[in-house]
């Protein structure tokens, strides 16, 4: 097969099996080998909701730039079984130009994916893995997809090294030799070694992993969680790293004692955060509204997942963003947020913990199922993630002497009064949810509500955030708006247009409260053609931006909810195609 897709091109594949069949162990493996040889890559996962069994896919993207979502269609889709692929082969785009390679002896290829009109290939991964001691059909597939790519066979053990070296030399020896197997009898045409990029120091991280980072390097030192599909993972990142680093985190009986315990903490001076999901989230609100009442800085980090109720825990959907921007009752002014990409999870979270120390308030950060349990190739971030130039640490400002006039709430001229901790002669203060005077004094008087309404907003709407609002890439008539994990196919969208000569630009909101209304419309300027994307039905962020008089008429909405990703091509479409179904 000399027409195969190789890495020195790029290459977009499937890995699928029923649960257990290894399917994800082996995307994990061959995107650390990729790594290894050099390039950039992004794996994305689907399963079922089921506790085990079921069906399970990984879906990998590698190239020499930098991946920020997957692609169109798929190049190869590896057949580990059939087993419940149909539950998801929607999720996996086909068609003439695409390989299935598969086993005969795996059973017949289910017709949904047969209709494709994709090529088929039948290998012989189970003869092979018999052949072998304790051999494993995925170990021996992935072989053979490794030297079919050109893969370098000391890469692929590397990445099987990698993934599976903490199992023993019980899972691992086995596991090499098949994939040793696999790769030599592949009948793949040798690549010679210019076609392969100069291996270099990059990480391999997932949005979750990338979340947790964010939080220690802005200074989090308590975590306090539930588990909870798809934010698990930052809290079993975190937990070692704390303890490291002279922090801890506490696993929570429930959401209600997670929000309060990061409130407690923060309380006594030590910046806090929890992880969780949109379920968790409804159940925090309450306290979230204390944590504002107070002017307590606390950072919760928010995997979205499909929703409404428990909806579909391990797929991705934006729709979260109505309960993050209005969820808390009353007016309670706090900063929402939202990641780019995994690699962005870094720096967002890094940034809404400063902010929130900063401006002793609540930030939510708005990651998703997509962005937090996907990992990507990239390069190391450096030490200022945002903006030109040198941008110092946001810290808390704290009360350091004793002051018989203390009054924690009096107004500042910037909205934020120092904070006393506990302990400070002379520093106590009353910190609860009623409303209350300069002094902290609960008070029902509307002098002293109107005064701390104001200094509650204005500390928010009156900081200089910066360049970091938003990305923004390209030139052009045209105009791309988008949040969160929707700015990796918005941004390819954009780039294909202007290579194919229409010029168009991209807009990707990071702080969507509060908005930067002035700065939008600015950067919006006298656009042609607008269209607002996101993952979601109700359009939340289109109806958002109306209602904050942030864009012109003309603008369109493309919204529609997951589970399936928004791609590049889709998204063209509906900018250049003004009868888009999708559009509103």
């Amino acid at each position: 097969m000399t027409d195969r897709p190789t890495l020195a091109g790029g290459a977009t594949l499937a890995i699928t099996g029923s649960g257990g069949s290894g399917a994800v162990t082996a995307g994990l493996i061959l995107l650390a080998a990729v790594g290894r040889a050099g390039y950039f890559g992004l794996l994305g996962r689907s399963a079922g909701p089921q506790i085990r069994g079921g069906e399970s896919a990984a879906m990998l993207r590698f190239g020499l730039r930098p991946i920020e979502c997957m692609g169109d269609r798929f190049d190869l889709l590896v057949g580990l079984d059939w087993e419940n692929v149909a539950r998801f082969a929607d999720e996996l785009p086909l068609d003439r130009d695409s390989l299935i390679l598969t086993d005969a002896q795996a059973g017949p290829i289910p017709e949904i994916l047969v209709r494709s009109g994709a090529q088929v290939r039948s290998l012989p991964w189970k003869a092979l893995a018999d052949a072998a001691a304790e051999g494993r059909v995925n170990m021996v597939a992935l072989g053979m997809v490794g030297a079919m790519l050109g893969l370098p066979l000391d890469a692929l053990e590397a990445g099987a090294r990698t993934t599976l070296g903490g199992k023993g030399g019980r899972v691992l020896t086995p596991s090499l030799d098949c994939i040793r197997s696999g790769y030599s009898a592949a009948d793949a045409v040798p690549v010679s070694p210019s076609a392969l990029a100069p291996a270099v120091a990059r990480w391999n991280i997932s949005g979750n992993e990338a979340a947790g980072l964010g939080a220690v390097r802005g200074g989090v030192r308590f975590v306090a969680a539930y588990p909870i599909t798809p934010a698990s993972e930052v809290l079993e990142w975190l937990a070692p790293r704390l303890e490291l680093l002279g922090g801890s985190l506490l696993q929570a009986e429930d959401e209600l004692a997670s929000i309060n315990m990061i409130i407690g903490s923060s309380f006594g001076g030590v910046p806090s955060l929890t992880a969780t999901s949109g379920p968790g989230l409804s159940l925090m609100v309450e306290g979230l509204g204390l944590a504002v009442a107070s002017e307590t800085p606390v950072v919760v980090v928010n995997v979205q997942r499909g929703g409404p109720s428990t909806g579909i825990p391990t797929k991705s959907e934006q729709s979260d963003l109505n309960i993050a921007l209005y969820g808390l009752h009353g007016d309670a002014p706090h900063l929402v947020l939202a990641a780019l990409g995994i690699r962005d999870c870094i720096d967002t979270v890094e940034w809404a913990v400063g902010l929130a120390e900063r401006l002793q308030t609540v930030a939510i950060v708005l990651s998703d199922q997509m962005l937090g349990q996907s990992r990507a190739i990239i390069d190391p971030p450096g030490d200022r993630p945002f903006g030109a130039g040198e941008r110092p640490r946001l810290l808390r400002p704290i009360a350091q002497d004793a002051d018989p006039d203390h009054r924690r709430y009096r107004p500042a001229p910037d909205g934020v009064s120092p904070m006393a901790l506990p302990g400070l002669p002379g520093g106590m203060y009353t910190a609860e949810g009623l409303e209350h005077g300069a002094g902290g004094t609960p008070s029902s008087r509307a002098i002293d509500h109107a005064e701390q309404l104001d200094k509650r907003l204005h500390k928010l709407t009156g900081f200089d955030y910066g360049p970091d609002w938003a990305e923004i890439r390209g030139e052009g008539d045209h105009l791309l708006l988008t949040w969160g994990s929707s700015a990796g196919p918005v941004f390819e969208a954009a780039e294909r247009l202007r290579d194919s000569g229409t010029p168009t630009r991209a807009i990707a909101l990071r702080l969507l409260a509060p908005l930067q209304r002035d700065a939008l419309l600015e950067a919006i300027g006298s656009a042609g053609s607008i269209l607002v994307v996101e993952q979601n039905q109700a359009a939340q962020c289109f109806a958002y931006l109306h209602s904050q008089r942030a864009l012109p008429e003309h603008a369109r909405s493309f919204a529609r909810p997951g589970p399936l990703p928004l791609r590049p091509a889709e998204i063209m479409r509906a900018l250049t195609d003004r009868d888009g179904r999708e559009e509103t």
